[in-house]
């Protein structure tokens, strides 16, 4: 049975903001019990095409805040840097830009198109992730994150790939995760990787940092 609609579609330009989230009002309007994820390219004012990204940014929020289930944000200015500093690009392409998007889409949904140990869906991942139905905006932290020469070198562990995770150089949002406050966290492992070692790293990770999380979500 259907889970679902996922679109992909930039807020800085006419028509990923203006079309993209018609189209999202519209699906909505037609399916209104199936759940809408979107992965969103929110403009950044160091990495700008246009002038009016801004007010296309600014108009088209609105519209995910109340059509949308799970909207995973995603910022050129992000995308740039982990190129250029995390994998050593010295001229990233758009190419490049989408391969980093397109492990994130990737790596989201791995859960609903394979069979694991854990399996989720796109409801799943919506009820132990958002609080209040309006606070559905996700950061996307992604790992490992390595330059071509050095992939034979990179430590492949699950304190290594968690520590990555949550690295404000492995986020696809510019920002720092660190000048806030975790509400919800989800992390998804691939590979061969035992579900108590993870369940242990996630521990250590709350206990650890419990300063980063807010009380009142348990």
């Amino acid at each position: 049975s259907l889970q679902g609609f996922q679109i992909t579609h930039s807020l800085g330009g006419g028509t990923g903001s203006g079309m993209g989230t018609l189209l999202i009002s519209k699906i909505r309007e037609e399916f209104p019990d199936r759940m809408m994820a979107t992965f969103s390219v929110v403009p950044s004012p160091k990495v700008s095409d246009t002038v009016v990204e801004p007010y296309n940014a600014t108009l088209s929020v609105h519209q995910l805040v109340e059509n949308s289930d799970e909207t995973f944000c995603i910022d050129n200015e992000a995308l740039y840097d982990i190129c250029m500093k995390t994998l050593k690009l010295p001229q990233p392409s758009y190419d490049d830009l989408n391969h980093l998007v397109s492990s994130v889409m990737s790596g989201v949904t791995t859960s609903l198109r394979y069979p694991g140990q854990l399996n989720s869906d796109l409801r799943k991942l919506a009820v132990n992730l958002v609080p209040f139905p309006r606070l559905h905006f996700f950061m996307v932290g992604y790992a490992p994150l390595t330059s071509i020469g050095s992939q034979s070198f990179r430590s492949l562990s699950v304190p290594e790939l968690t520590q990555q995770m949550f690295d404000s150089k492995n986020m696809m949002a510019a920002s720092d995760p660190r000048n806030g406050r975790y509400l919800t966290v989800a992390a998804f492992f691939r590979g061969k990787v035992s579900v108590k070692e993870v369940e242990d790293e996630m521990y250590k990770v709350q206990t650890k940092n419990s300063s980063y999380f807010v009380e009142w979500i348990p």
